[in-house]
């Protein structure tokens, strides 16, 4: 037989491979395999600020409390931001910038003061002048 006629021989999949199909055969034929959209994350995250636990609410849908606690914290800051009682406005970063800049020149005057101090003459010798000798 030629070398071109001969069937194409498979590679032995990955560890990577493997792991994936263990962990997809863990999971059994759990009805929301794949991609969680938005509402099904508000329907957990509703579930666990109701009460139900990290741990019960793993292990009925599949989900490592890590990740349910990440969409937790993700749907709390959301909330936080999304109550704020003010926009942010075009001017916030041109405020930071300038509150920045106050601060660089305060540290600057800070740190010159001691050589300013250095330089400075006693009182007692400001006000000597020269005078004529009366003598």
């Amino acid at each position: 037989m030629h070398d071109t006629m001969r069937k194409p021989r498979h590679k032995a999949p990955s560890a990577a491979q493997r792991a994936r199909s263990a962990s997809a055969a863990a999971e059994g034929d759990r009805p929301d395999k794949g991609r969680w959209s938005s509402r099904r994350k508000t329907e957990v995250v509703l579930r666990l600020l109701r009460g139900e636990t990290l741990d019960a609410l793993s292990r009925e849908l599949g989900v490592t409390p890590g990740k349910l606690a990440e969409w937790r914290d993700e749907a709390l800051a959301g909330m936080q931001a999304g109550l704020q009682s003010r926009e942010p406005d075009h001017r916030d970063g041109f405020i930071h910038d300038l509150k920045a800049k106050v601060g660089d020149q305060a540290m600057q005057i800070e740190l010159m003061t001691p050589s300013y101090e250095k330089w400075k003459l006693p009182l007692s010798w400001r006000h000597m002048r020269s005078r004529p000798s009366s003598e």
